[in-house]
């Protein structure tokens, strides 16, 4: 596939002290990359020089063909974490506003606004200050406005913050549809589930580094091991017995096994104790949510006999 955006070796710091280092990804033409890490990991650092607020120290950034670090702005949309729209400003007229400022043609903007706003359930809206909007509201308006000059790379930060369940489904449906029809979207939010949901690969940093880069299916494989979930009160000292378990927490009743990345499941539930207490079971793969908690808490607790994360 095309790569739409190159990070090379990026590198940045303020005064003595290294905010990112060697950070380095792809983003492919049509694919939703997240970008994932705890508070202060350097994610809002790396979006910052990929949209030119500031310039890295060290590294490079190329945009389909264009002159290292220097990416057009109006091939760029982004919905930044923090909202700035104009609270005294009507919805319609903030939108052109901010497609004039990426030289799109206002006529074709008026006509794809107005169709947004009925999609997302605005319709009618568009001679509406912005103050008097909901802030799920205006998280659709600022959607809006973030994809309103077709971009090529789409940066989104956080953007179901404020949502309700329908409407995130709505965000999401529309950011599948933009994927597919070519733009390539790179994607931070706190909410595992939905990352896991949408997203083709991603990269984490942690303290500025990386610490994963690969694609969902490979960082599933390769980190989410198995866990078995036994909902019944069963002695601790029963549990230990079972062969390959990394190591068992338990909340009264229930009990729930992390697993070895060796285990043939098949032939692991075989070897169960015929003492224990069942009255629900199940097994799945560890969650997305799961290896971020262990890496940004350091537990480390994922990877026992692996060497790092990278």
């Amino acid at each position: 596939m095309t790569n739409v955006l190159t990070v090379n070796n990026l590198g940045k710091s303020f005064k003595s002290k290294q905010i990112i280092k060697d950070i380095s990804f792809e983003v492919q033409k049509g694919e939703i990359m997240a970008i994932l890490g705890p508070n202060g990991a350097g994610k809002s650092t790396t979006i910052r020089n990929i949209m030119g607020i500031m310039y890295p120290d060290e590294g490079s950034i190329e945009f389909n063909g264009y002159a290292k670090n220097e990416i057009p702005r109006q091939k760029i949309g982004y919905l930044p974490e923090e909202r700035g729209l104009y609270k005294n400003v009507k919805v319609m007229d903030m939108i052109l506003y901010l497609a004039d400022l990426k030289d799109y043609p206002v006529k074709k903007a008026k006509a794809r606004a107005l169709k947004y706003l009925e999609k997302f359930g605005l319709e009618g809206k568009d001679k509406v200050s912005v103050e008097e909007l909901s802030k799920g509201m205006g998280q659709k308006v600022q959607f809006i406005a973030s994809i309103i000059h077709e971009p090529e790379l789409l940066i989104l930060d956080e953007p179901f913050s404020g949502l309700d369940p329908v409407s995130q489904e709505t965000f999401k449906e529309e950011i599948r549809t933009l994927a597919n029809n070519g733009t390539s979207i790179l994607l931070s939010s706190h909410q595992m589930n939905v990352v896991e949901e949408l997203c083709d690969r991603l990269f984490m940093i942690h303290r500025g580094e990386k610490v994963i880069y690969g694609a969902m299916e490979d960082v599933k494989n390769e980190y989410a091991n198995f866990k078995c979930t036994i909902k019944g009160r069963n002695a601790i000292s029963v549990l230990e017995t079972i062969p390959e378990v990394l190591r068992i927490e338990q909340n009264e009743d229930v009990s729930v096994l992390y697993l070895s990345p060796e285990v043939v499941v098949p032939k692991w539930l075989k070897n169960l104790p015929e003492t224990l207490t069942i009255q629900e079971f199940s097994i799945d793969r560890i969650s997305l949510h799961e290896i971020f908690i262990d890496i940004a808490t350091d537990q480390n607790r994922l990877a026992e006999g692996v060497e790092s994360y990278a």
